[in-house]
């Protein structure tokens, strides 16, 4: 129980179109319509729309537990100023990929911000087939700008220290510890999958390299405080269209190694590629080198133009971090693809495949590329995981 459990009151449909209107943030004369339209874990989420101009906002409400666990997991409300003090700090950097906050209030752990409701969740979209033909380009450009702008590079180390005091998160850390550096790694602990994938878990549980090297990405996790992350950077966390992106959800933001969220978004690219077919899987395999490209054209921009480090030309600096970077992120990238596949929270990319055969297949060489990912990272780059799942694909008895 936190210090602002006390005065908390969660909101209802009623009580949020009340705030808004307090809030002077619609028409007091508007006819406003509410819905709540949260479906993750942790918070409420509500859709405020005025009826007649079509015009809305959103309000996010942390609640002080897990809201899919109960009170059984209680959880601290400062989450909810985090999240808003991220998106502001985030959208200070890239303005063109993370939604304007218009409100914010601690005690209340509420979050009130632009409408994206012109806009689909990409997770839902590529599951769907819609194409998103900026995407990768613009988050790889995201990740980019806020890693480098929030790093030692560009602040001066005291003002970087302060920023990184301010998304000190250890509950929220706490969550990624254990559900993807811990829980899936060890048998005897809580895990969730089909039986038919019983033993490719064990395959895993009982790999003594992964273990290990599962263990050194979370003391980096842990220890690294590189720049500001998102913390939580899948495809359920962006909205986008044809033409626009925007980046959601940082309540996980901390100082932590720029790989996560490189691996974050990379692993949920690594989804939809293991469970399409065909054209889809190459469409796939555009956006994740395009990602990659993005990301390092973009940061060696930043690093040329913005940086204030004293060893900003010594010679090879630049090319040791991106391929620290891309070596960590492929690493995180296999926890992710591992806890996702036989830890306790799954991904739709693979749970809706209607064919069971099919399904375990994919699963299956989900964890074979989560181990490749954790073992080899330093020695693969993009073009060999593209193959390898190339290779899975003409192998694997079912079709991927």
């Amino acid at each position: 129980m936190t210090q602002y459990h006390s005065n908390f009151t969660r909101l209802t449909n009623a009580t949020a179109i009340i705030l808004a209107k307090k809030l002077g943030l619609v028409d007091a004369d508007a006819n406003l319509s509410c819905k709540e339209i949260g479906d993750g874990n942790l918070n409420y989420v509500f859709h405020i729309t005025d009826t007649a101009t079509n015009n809305g906002i959103i309000i996010k409400q942390a609640v002080p537990y897990a809201k899919v666990l109960g009170e059984s997991w209680p959880l601290t409300l400062k989450r909810a100023a985090i999240e808003a003090n991220a998106l502001i700090h985030f959208r200070s950097y890239c303005p063109e990929f993370v939604p304007q906050v218009y409100y914010s209030d601690e005690q209340l752990a509420i979050t009130v911000m632009e409408d994206l409701s012109h806009l689909k969740i990409v997770r839902s979209g590529l599951i769907a087939g819609d194409s998103f033909p900026l995407l990768s380009q613009h988050i790889g450009e995201y990740v980019a700008k806020t890693s480098f702008y929030t790093s030692d590079y560009h602040l001066e180390p005291s003002a970087k220290k302060e920023v990184a005091r301010q998304f000190t998160n250890p509950e929220l850390c706490k969550i990624t510890e254990v559900f993807i550096f811990t829980d899936p790694f060890f048998e005897e602990l809580p895990g969730d999958f089909e039986v038919e994938l019983t033993d490719a878990a064990k395959r895993i549980w009982h790999d003594q390299d992964v273990i290990l090297e599962v263990a050194k990405l979370k003391q980096s996790f842990e220890t690294e405080q590189e720049a500001l992350l998102h913390g939580d950077l899948h495809t359920g966390s962006i909205f986008a269209s044809e033409t626009e992106t925007k980046v959601i959800d940082p309540e996980f933001a901390f100082y932590g190694p720029v790989g996560f969220d490189l691996g974050q978004y990379t692993a949920n690219l690594l989804f939809q590629a293991v469970s399409r077919n065909g054209a889809g899987k190459e469409e796939i395999f555009t956006q994740l080198d395009e990602f990659w490209r993005s990301f390092e054209k973009t940061y060696s921009e930043l690093w040329n133009t913005h940086n204030k480090s004293p060893f900003r030309h010594v010679t090879g600096y630049l090319p040791y971090l991106l391929t620290k970077f891309k070596r960590d992120a492929f690493g995180f990238a296999g926890c992710e693809l591992i806890r996702r596949t036989i830890g306790l929270s799954h991904v739709a990319d693979l749970n809706v495949m209607e064919d069971k055969e099919t399904k375990i297949a994919a699963k299956t060489a989900t964890l074979k590329l989560g181990a490749l990912l954790i073992k080899k990272r330093e020695e693969l780059d993009v073009p060999a995981v593209i193959e390898w799942i190339k290779q899975q694909t003409l192998t694997s008895s079912s079709p991927l």
